[in-house]
């Protein structure tokens, strides 16, 4: 392992503060400097932006955010443990790191950004896919962030990246593709954590891009539930679960409804979500 500054080797820094991973916390650390420095350059150079980091730990990855060159990294940690490890990088980088002590799922994200703001994370496995649909459906688009760089569990980033008639193409697939241009930029051996999970993990990186501000996010939410709730059946016997008439949504996607969902292209779903409240207003009023 190279070091990327003066600071403590990690597992010393993991060894002083107790730092035992809590499995219920989804923690698991990464070690290796050359790969937490890999993950800091996903997003291009950081010179002049600040990064949100959740979950930092020992502080293997926030060293290298730093050390990059981030004008700031706002670090959102629970873990009261981890306080001290990442004090002592802030001694290292005056004036450059700021430390918050909660729970990431309540943070106002869009309140800490002040300038080019960047995620950039190793999250908790277990608050990944919440945190990164809490992101992706935020109002107004595009939001707060230039870019999210995130490592997730492959299967999780499949989901996230996928596309009509992959397997692994979902809701996730749906609202990251819909908001972002996704992409898998490297997966992570199990090895390289500490402890060692029993998945391999992915990088994944999201860049926001324009959207017609014609679909509520509540309606599409309610499309895609609807369509991958029986996603093996025709999606003209899952979209019933919509309340309102089939026809109609097909229509406007212009479908015959034979279709599974996990074929449909986006611009189907977008479309049956405008339709879906006139239809609605429409269906109470007969």
């Amino acid at each position: 392992m190279s070091q990327i500054d003066n600071l403590p080797q990690l597992r010393e820094v993991i060894a002083k503060h107790g730092l035992r991973a809590k499995k219920e916390w989804g923690q698991n650390f990464l070690l290796d400097l050359n790969l937490t420095a890999r993950i800091a350059r996903v997003s291009g150079s950081l010179e002049g932006v600040r990064v949100i980091e959740v979950g930092p730990g020992p502080g293997g990855l926030t060293r290298a955010l730093l050390a990059e060159g981030a004008r700031e990294v706002i670090a959102i940690e629970r873990d009261a443990r981890a306080l001290p490890a990442l004090a002592q990088i802030a001694e290292a980088y005056p004036g450059r790191l700021t430390m918050i002590s909660g729970n990431a799922m309540e943070i106002d994200y869009q309140a800490l950004a002040d300038g080019p703001t960047r995620i950039i994370a190793n999250l908790p496995y277990n608050i990944a896919t919440p945190l990164l649909t809490g992101w992706l459906t935020l109002n107004p688009w595009p939001s707060f962030f230039e870019s999210l760089t995130l490592m997730f569990q492959r299967e999780v980033a499949e989901r996230i990246c996928a596309q009509p008639s992959d397997d692994a193409y979902g809701r996730l697939s749906v609202l990251a593709g819909w908001r972002s241009d996704a992409r898998m930029a490297f997966n992570v051996s199990r090895e390289a954590f500490v402890p060692s999970p029993n998945v391999t993990s992915t990088v994944v990186h999201l860049v926001p891009k324009p959207v017609d501000a014609d679909v509520a996010i509540k309606h599409l939410e309610q499309i895609i539930k609807a369509s991958f709730s029986q996603r093996r059946k025709m999606v003209r016997q899952s979209l019933k679960a919509t309340g309102v008439p089939v026809e109609g949504l097909l229509a406007a996607a212009g479908i015959t409804g034979s279709e599974r969902a996990e074929d449909l292209p986006i611009s189907a779903f977008l479309a049956m979500a405008r339709a879906l409240p006139d239809l609605r207003r429409t269906n109470s009023q007969v």
